[in-house]
């Protein structure tokens, strides 16, 4: 019998992330042998019946991870209402696979996927300051301005931006930018350009926490490494 808290057997079945698994057995909404579940009990997935709100959890029997190259024009969900090409239609079916943190339609580059929630939920939440670092090419100013302009305090929606590091260089008329941050706030690399007045020609994400993306083709995937795992596990020593 393997034994573990009920809110991470629902994470690690893909139902959602730790902290939201607590609202739902809070809710009364998770059943364990048909009894309400509560906060703080041990489960064997394996073993006991658990149910959110009358449906079955399936226990995961591997954690998958994938790193997939998205290409531009892609959308980053299940299925869009404009009809545009999803990145599910690149990956293989697997049952609770959700992405960490999104990449807009015109942005391309690594994105991982995965069915631990909870793992999931550590990656995005903006108390772990996980690193991202894009690559991007910009026109507005030259090198030296933005370079001096990374270098100051930016702040947006009243809060500022946490920029881990940042390289500039020309590039013909145009200036491509390194830049890794510890947040993820939405389209927040488009917005520290319009701060900075600067046009976006191109966006792509590079890496994601411990993951690079490294010469993965554009649209196709691969599994992470054991290694790779095992450092997002370690993350602030959560598991």
């Amino acid at each position: 019998m393997t034994l573990m808290r009920l809110q991470r057997a629902l994470a690690r079945a893909g139902v959602t992330s730790r902290r939201k698994a607590e609202d739902l057995i809070r809710a009364g909404r998770v059943r364990v042998d048909g009894e309400t579940a509560t906060i703080g009990m041990s489960v064997d997935p394996d073993t006991q019946k658990v149910t959110v709100d009358g449906r079955p959890v399936r226990a995961a029997t591997r954690t998958t991870w994938l790193a997939l190259n998205k290409p531009l024009g892609y959308v980053v969900s299940r299925a869009d209402p404009e009809g545009r090409r999803t990145v599910f239609g690149l990956l293989p079916k697997v049952p609770g696979l959700t992405y960490v943190g999104r990449l807009d339609v015109m942005t391309s580059g690594l994105l991982l996927l995965t069915t631990d929630g909870g793992a999931a939920h550590r990656l995005m939440h903006p108390r772990y300051e996980v690193p991202r670092t894009y690559w991007l090419g910009v026109h507005g100013a030259d090198a030296g301005a933005i370079r001096t302009a990374l270098a100051q305090r930016i702040v947006i929606d009243g809060r500022a931006v946490r920029i881990v590091e940042s390289r500039v260089r020309p590039q013909g008329k145009s200036v491509e930018i390194e830049l890794t941050l510890a947040e993820g706030r939405q389209r927040i690399v488009r917005r520290i350009a319009e701060a900075l007045g600067l046009k976006v020609e191109w966006l792509h994400r590079v890496s994601y926490g411990p993951v690079r993306l490294g010469k993965l083709a554009e649209g196709h995937w691969r599994e992470l490494t054991r290694q790779e795992i095992g450092a997002i596990e370690r993350l602030h020593g959560a598991r």
